[in-house]
């Protein structure tokens, strides 16, 4: 490698943030934790430049730095997860709502933090496509080394002799870690490879739908919500552990110990984890209105089949760019 002032260095580091932290966010399922793995590669990358001797890319290195630094985060064993990763769904009502401080829950992320503005069509729709929130989920479920071979592999195409110099194993040892995260891939429901085939820009009449979405559920309109969610649709509100299956039970929720949400505020926040994404404040006793969830939206054909209710408001909303109350 050429001698780099550190002013060049650090843009040379900083040119690989947005993958590395897409990276980290795969293997880790928080954006916070990624964001910090991250930061912590570039601190040892500092500290050993000088053992870096280039016999692989810069890039190549860092990501071998931020492999182990995930690892490092992963040996507690606790992984991340989604109401539907622990039950089946139940039926809408208060009694089933039960927070597990214990569970560590998935978290989303700003396409910001993930994808590059400048990045070409095609490989940013792959990012997208790579950090849907069911399959992030999905890959929770694989053991840490078999996470990194198959995000390496299947989602950043290097290839298995790559991989395996970066994980310091053998190209075999790749090869098996790929059969073995692929068969565990299959048995997760809901499947990821539904999310990453079906995931696609959002046309014109989708953006016209999710503009229909947000006027109706500001408005509570029983008659427009119904033509536009699906009948087979899900809910889920982390950190609970309860989650909805089918149209008439999300409405029996938000016509129910839900009703609280009625007369709410959308605020588009872009997109999340690839799919659109809306800041929710519930009108405040005290006037105007408090944070109360980032709900993350998956359209599927042409209605609505997904809504996640993220309602960590005092971590999410800054990390989303929004404030905890607005005025009326």
């Amino acid at each position: 490698m050429e001698t780099l002032g550190p002013a060049e260095l650090e843009t040379r580091f900083q040119d690989h943030r947005i993958e590395l932290q897409a990276y980290c966010y795969r293997m880790l399922a928080s954006p916070f934790e990624a964001q910090d793995a991250v930061q912590e590669t570039f601190i040892r990358a500092w500290k050993a430049i000088d053992r870096f001797e280039g016999r692989s890319s810069l890039r190549s290195w860092l990501y071998r730095i931020a492999t182990n630094v995930c690892l490092d985060m992963l040996r507690s064993g606790q992984r991340r997860a989604r109401p539907m990763d622990l039950g089946p769904a139940q039926e809408p009502v208060a009694s089933n709502l039960r927070e597990l401080p214990e569970t560590t829950w998935l978290e989303p992320a700003p396409d910001a933090l993930l994808v590059s503005a400048a990045g070409d069509p095609a490989e940013t729709a792959a990012v997208r496509d790579s950090v849907r929130l069911a399959f992030v989920a999905a890959l929770q479920h694989l053991p840490a080394r078999q996470r990194a071979a198959l995000i390496l592999c299947e989602v950043l195409q290097w290839k298995a002799s790559e991989a395996a110099e970066l994980l310091e194993t053998s190209v075999a040892s790749v090869n098996s870690a790929l059969q073995r995260a692929r068969a565990t891939l299959g048995s997760v429901t809901p499947s990821p490879d539904r999310a990453a085939l079906d995931a696609k820009p959002l046309s014109e009449t989708d953006s016209e739908l999710l503009t229909r979405y947000l006027r109706a559920f500001e408005a509570y309109d029983m008659t427009a919500l119904t033509a536009l969610i699906h009948e087979d649709a899900t809910q889920s509100m982390p950190p609970f552990d309860l989650w909805l299956s089918g149209r008439d039970d999300v409405f029996a929720w938000w016509f129910g110990p839900g009703i609280g949400c009625q007369h709410s505020k959308l605020v588009p926040v872009g997109t999340a984890n690839g799919l659109p994404a809306y800041g929710q404040y519930k009108p405040d006793p005290e006037g105007g209105y408090s944070a109360w969830a980032i709900q993350v939206i998956e359209v599927r054909g042409d209605k609505i089949g997904e809504m996640t209710f993220f309602l960590d408001t005092e971590a999410l909303f800054p990390l989303f760019g929004l404030p905890l109350r607005l005025d009326a």
